[in-house]
């Protein structure tokens, strides 16, 4: 009865939580608690950011999608997977920012991201053939690329962290980053923003980088910054910033 009990108090917070799916709910729940919150929501986050012309909403939908995964922030993901969805995002693209955040955010916060997801896409109606195959034909691999990768991190931690190697080669670059449910720019804003959310900056030098090379440009992954900041908060973005800005200025050279 006490495991019974228990798991029916947590339908009941997880109920809770899906009920903010509704706007209309959302606003006034924040102005009841915080008005100058919900002020600000309304005037610069919906009335100003996601207007700004630097970055599409698409893509502020994407870059905003991995920074709540990334902090597990469940509260507010039923309303921006709705919004996303109506900004273009395909159901098949959510599927894999999900399986992509599996593995730079932490498998128990992707499947979080399911229990939300699954919701949305049932009251969608959203069908399995509407999203990406478990096995799809992958994405043509840049051999010389991935040679000269896997060659530094093998020759870096190969002999102490065997096992590591292996699986970024085997599992992340050779497989999860060739599906083509997502494309490789935009698997590259869901890692970036991904690893600005959570504060991992020492990660960002490689795959800022290789976002340039996927086909961001150093406007829009500015631009993912300053949307970033309201959704992983000002103190991460300021860490991550001079690392881009280094990342900047050598290619620039």
């Amino acid at each position: 009865m006490k495991v019974l009990a228990m798991t029916l108090a947590s339908l009941s917070l997880f109920a809770s939580s899906m009920a903010v799916a509704d706007p209309t709910k959302a606003r006034a729940d924040v102005a009841s608690v915080a008005p100058a919150l919900e002020k600000y929501r309304q005037e610069t986050l919906f009335g100003d950011l996601w207007k700004r012309p630097g970055l599409s909403v698409r893509d502020r939908s994407i870059a905003t999608l991995a920074a709540l995964i990334a902090r597990n922030q469940t509260t507010e993901m039923p309303e921006y997977l709705s919004f996303a969805l109506d900004n273009g995002v395909k159901p098949s693209e959510i599927s894999e920012i999900v399986t992509h955040l599996a593995f730079y955010a932490g498998w128990g916060n992707a499947m979080q991201a399911v229990a939300v997801a699954r919701e949305v896409f049932a009251v969608r109606k959203i069908a399995a053939e509407q999203l990406s195959p478990a096995m799809p034909k992958l994405l043509a691999l840049n051999e010389t690329a991935e040679a000269d990768r896997a060659k530094r991190v093998g020759e870096l931690y190969g002999a102490v962290f065997p096992g590591v190697t292996q699986y970024t080669t085997d599992v992340l670059f050779r497989d999860l980053w060739l599906r083509p449910g997502l494309a490789p720019r935009d698997r590259s804003l869901v890692t970036i923003s991904s690893l600005v959310a959570s504060g991992q900056v020492a990660q960002l030098t490689g795959h800022v980088t290789i976002g340039i090379n996927n086909g961001l440009t150093q406007a829009e992954i500015a631009e993912a910054m300053t949307h970033l900041a309201f959704y992983a908060g000002w103190p991460n973005v300021f860490s991550a910033m001079p690392v881009a800005k280094d990342v900047f200025e050598k290619r620039a050279r």
